[in-house]
């Protein structure tokens, strides 16, 4: 039987879709891009807007599949199983702790046709997954933490994904060895509250990059998303001590304004978010910090807007995604007083886009004549290769040879608003 899979949300969905998919593969299953006998939707929780893509996502499935087994799994049905058990198109609803049953539910509901509710409270352990390959990638993502305990006043993560749990050093090691023999140079620790990992074990973040760098075969090791106020000095150290890893670092912001991220119950003012890039910029070279960052949070003023927007231009970013505040039932920012009017959220939004657009710009201008090794990735529809560097500046280059998943240098010879162009340094 035919499986495709469609993935809503963040790098670890995508690395627990290729997880199930590997499990299925396994099972006799054939995974696939185009029509299917069973669809797997892993689905994002984040915001309101992420359910109405769910719906939308299930609908268009059942449209394009009549005849398919369609199966809802992921943050969604964790946080709001009422509200998943009522969508009609899903043939099987699983929430995040019972993805081991995926195979036997989609043989049962084979068999009996009879539709499948199955989501459990949360466990207390790391759900055991193992990924190998990863269809159509170059780069590897390998989830080594789950859950959070911080509850952030807007989010709704730690009711879909539960608290801190991590996977044993044991296993992350058997797992990078095994993509390392695959032929992946890169991969890319993620985790719901990544530098949380270990902390249920006796064991810290560093302890996992350093079993990363040490596999023979892997080239790069790179960090997702990472929550600032965790980087300690100490830690910092211990990180910029592993060669492999990446310079480049996602520091969640959220708002530039301490006030704002009070309310938001962040564990940081933004004059310590300040200092912990400083070090980091002291400790790696040509480091490049990239962060998200909300406009229109409850109660956020004028005043505390601009604030954060000069924050932004301070810090000088080198990419952001920046995003107006939605409003989710369930959390206590969604009662807060001093709700922003739509408009003036996407007023807010135009204008923090426009600034850290230009520090995007003058970052990537600032690669220009340094030579960096770039894996590539893919070519690009225009024509040549397009790669990163280690601080994920995207470089493309004309090579009549496929580059693709080969470490080369490059010369940084031009930029663009959003991507750099190279020559290979050997040539």
């Amino acid at each position: 039987m035919k499986v495709s899979a469609i993935t809503l949300g963040c790098k670890v969905n995508q690395y627990e879709t290729q997880a199930m998919l590997s499990q299925l593969e396994h099972t006799g299953f054939t995974v696939c891009d185009g029509p299917a006998d069973v669809v797997l939707i892993n689905s994002c929780t984040v915001t309101a807007q992420s359910d109405h893509k769910v719906r939308q996502t299930l609908h268009r499935a059942r449209r394009d599949n009549p005849t398919a087994v369609l199966v809802l799994t992921g943050c969604m049905p964790q946080a709001f199983p009422e509200q998943a058990a009522a969508l009609a198109d899903a043939d099987i609803v699983l929430g995040n702790s019972n993805r081991a049953a995926l195979t036997e539910q989609i043989l049962h509901y084979l068999s009996t046709h009879q539709r499948i509710i199955d989501i459990e409270p949360h466990s207390q352990k790391f759900e055991s997954m193992q990924v190998t390959n990863f269809h159509e990638r170059t780069r590897a993502f390998v989830k080594i933490e789950d859950g959070c305990n911080r509850f952030c006043s807007y989010c709704i993560i730690p009711y879909a994904r539960g608290r801190v749990r991590s996977k044993p050093l044991a296993d992350v090691r058997t797992e990078l060895q095994a993509l390392g023999k695959n032929g992946y140079r890169e991969i890319v620790l993620t985790g719901i509250n990544l530098p949380a990992y270990g902390q249920d074990l006796g064991l810290t973040l560093c302890d996992a990059v350093e079993v990363a760098c040490k596999i023979p075969e892997i080239a790069r090791v790179r960090l997702g998303s990472l929550e600032p106020e965790q980087l300690s000095p100490p830690v910092i150290a211990r990180l910029a001590a592993q060669k492999k890893l990446c310079p480049q670092f996602h520091l969640s912001l959220q708002s530039g304004c301490t006030a704002t991220l009070k309310r938001m119950n962040r564990h940081y003012t933004a004059d310590e978010y300040r200092m912990i890039i400083q070090n980091l910029c002291a400790a790696f070279d040509n480091a490049a910090m990239t962060t998200d960052i909300m406009v229109g949070f409850a109660g956020e003023t004028e005043q505390e807007f601009q604030e954060s927007l000069q924050f932004a231009r301070e810090i000088a970013f080198a990419k952001v995604h920046v995003f107006p505040y939605s409003r989710r039932p369930g959390t206590r920012a969604a009662e807060l007083p001093g709700q922003v009017s739509k408009a003036e959220k996407e007023r807010r939004s135009h204008l923090m886009t426009a600034a850290v657009e230009e520090t995007r710009a003058r970052f990537l201008q600032q690669q220009v004549g340094r030579t960096e090794p770039v894996l590539f990735e893919r070519r690009r529809t225009s024509g040549g290769f397009e790669g990163y560097t280690p601080n994920y500046t995207p470089v493309l280059t004309e090579s009549a040879e496929d580059l693709s998943g080969q470490i080369l240098p490059v010369k940084i010879t031009e930029a663009s608003a959003d991507f750099c162009k190279g020559v290979l340094a050997n040539f």
